[in-house]
């Protein structure tokens, strides 16, 4: 249930500067000498994990990245500046492979990793330095060496951050298919769905998250019921967990009864699964009887966490929803960058 997305960039790392060719002039100082700076290094290029980003969207519009060239030396033997290094972000998980060969240079798993893409050009060395006995009076210096120039292959293999569990039938994929680009088959079926749908949720300038459509739970999942341990291993890479309950379907005499059998399958595969953060959706509230039902369940939940109403069908709630997961993310984001 690896989400795979794709980049394709280019990155360019900064020319050095050139040397200069310059003769000490000042008065009183006759035959001064060459005084030329050298040229400063240009940029490198870095490919740097952070945990601030989920995907790799950012490159659906940039794909063309350049470091800062180094500048160029001056007289009175001063050295050109040094060009500035260009950064550039990707979530954890990115494997970077030559665009031209296919091979994997690197692989950043852990949040702050870094690698040089393209080492930025030497600065070429000025006339000072090749004065010798036998060559007082250099009148050349060197050109500075061009940085590097390469394709990349930007592959993100990145569990969800966000993961949608429940019952079968209680609205995970039409949940997924409102709120991102997803396009899961959704039909009322008596069995759950056998392949995990992924989506992108986007809201406005924020930065987008990926979303997982967890194939739904039955009781005894946690025993290979199913494929209940095949699923339920994803489960842990997730970030926050959304506990989605058909509120139609709630029986007012025992409301908790889906929400505990969730519940206990986790805690039976991973006790540490409860400890994740949990979302509390009733789901299907455009149906009759989903209201007494999402009233008995808020009466009998006891705990103060909130609790979403909304209907995945209509879109009614989802807004909701997804701001407040993506307010959860930054705050782990915030969590692992300290």
């Amino acid at each position: 249930m690896k989400f795979v997305d794709e980049a394709t960039i280019t990155v360019q790392s900064g020319d050095g500067g050139r040397g200069c060719v310059s003769m000490r002039r000042e008065k009183y100082i006759p035959k001064g000498g060459p005084d030329g700076g050298d040229g400063g290094k240009g940029g490198d290029v870095i490919i740097a994990a952070s945990a601030a980003r989920r995907t790799l969207y950012q490159f659906r519009f940039k794909r063309q990245f350049t470091a800062q060239r180094g500048g160029h030396g001056q007289g009175r033997n001063k050295s050109g500046k040094a060009g500035a290094d260009l950064i550039i972000e990707v979530p954890p998980g990115t494997l970077l492979f030559d665009a031209d060969t296919g091979d994997c240079i690197q692989d950043l798993n852990q949040p702050g990793q870094r690698y040089i893409a393209a080492k930025g050009g030497r600065g070429g060395q000025g006339n000072a330095r090749f004065k010798s006995s036998t060559n007082r009076t250099p009148r050349f210096a060197q050109p500075g060496e061009p940085g590097e120039t390469l394709g990349l292959r930007l592959e993100l293999k990145l569990l969800a951050d966000v993961g949608l569990v429940g019952l079968p039938n209680a609205g995970k994929s039409t949940l997924i298919a409102a709120v991102s680009s997803a396009r899961p088959k959704v039909a009322d079926y008596p069995f759950t769905t056998l392949t995990p749908s992924l989506g992108v949720v986007k809201i406005g300038q924020a930065e987008p998250f990926v979303m997982a459509d967890i194939p739904g739970l039955i009781e005894g999942a946690h025993t290979g019921t199913g494929l209940g341990t095949q699923f339920l291993r994803h489960i842990e890479r997730t970030r926050v967990l959304v506990h989605l309950i058909d509120a139609a379907a709630i029986d007012p005499e025992a409301p908790l009864v889906a929400y505990n059998t969730i519940n206990r399958e986790l805690a039976g595969h991973n006790p540490e699964l409860l400890d994740k953060i949990h979302v509390i959706a009733l789901n299907k509230m455009d149906l009759p009887a989903a209201q007494k039902g999402a009233e008995a369940f808020a009466k009998a939940f006891g705990d103060d966490r909130p609790i979403i109403r909304l209907s995945a069908a209509t879109g009614s709630g989802c807004r909701r929803l997804t701001n407040m997961l993506l307010q959860y993310l930054y705050r782990e984001s915030d969590h692992e960058t300290e």
